[in-house]
């Protein structure tokens, strides 16, 4: 079976940092980076430039800002490792280009499917959103509970799941 990591943990818990770490280690010539961020703003283009400086040459990025399944199935069978940063702004894009639950569960069923198919090691990266207070608007409800479902879904599938702590793995799965 191939290895396949979830790492879950609050903003800034050294989350990006810990999975391309372990990315690394993985065997093969051809790494793939699929970054969701999309540049909206300037500070936001800082932070993917930032990320784009901790990668080393040996990356290949592909930004699939939607299309993460598609971009997972296409890579996995020539590819030695596929990191996904992030699934929280995968949700968040689903969220700005479609808003419908129904049609977003629909995604992260072909995301887990993807995932299950991968001929590669592959490792995600997502917020975790569940240990908050209950935001006030029902937009934000929403999101939140979208990408828990979306971070148990994945979960499920994977078979090592870990949690940033302070910038600490600690394992779950």
């Amino acid at each position: 079976m191939k290895e396949k990591v979830f790492i879950l943990g609050g903003c800034r818990s050294g989350k990006s940092r810990y999975a391309l770490e372990l990315a690394e280690g993985f065997a093969g010539d051809r790494k793939i980076y699929i970054a969701t961020a999309a540049p909206g703003d300037d500070e936001m283009k800082q932070r993917i430039e930032q990320h784009q400086k901790e990668r080393s040459k040996t990356w290949t990025t592909i930004e699939k800002h939607v299309l993460l399944p598609e971009a997972i199935n296409e890579n996995s069978q020539k590819s030695g490792v596929i990191l996904v940063d992030c699934l929280t702004l995968w949700i968040s894009n689903l969220f700005l280009q479609q808003n419908d639950q129904v049609k977003i569960s629909g995604d992260i069923k072909r995301l887990t499917q993807s995932i299950e198919n991968a001929l590669c090691p592959i490792i995600l990266v997502s917020n975790e959103v569940g240990s908050g207070i209950v935001p006030e608007n029902r937009l934000s409800r929403q999101f939140r509970d979208v990408l828990g479902f979306a971070n148990q879904s994945v979960a499920a599938c994977c078979n090592s799941v870990l949690m940033m702590v302070a910038g600490i793995a600690v394992k779950i799965k």
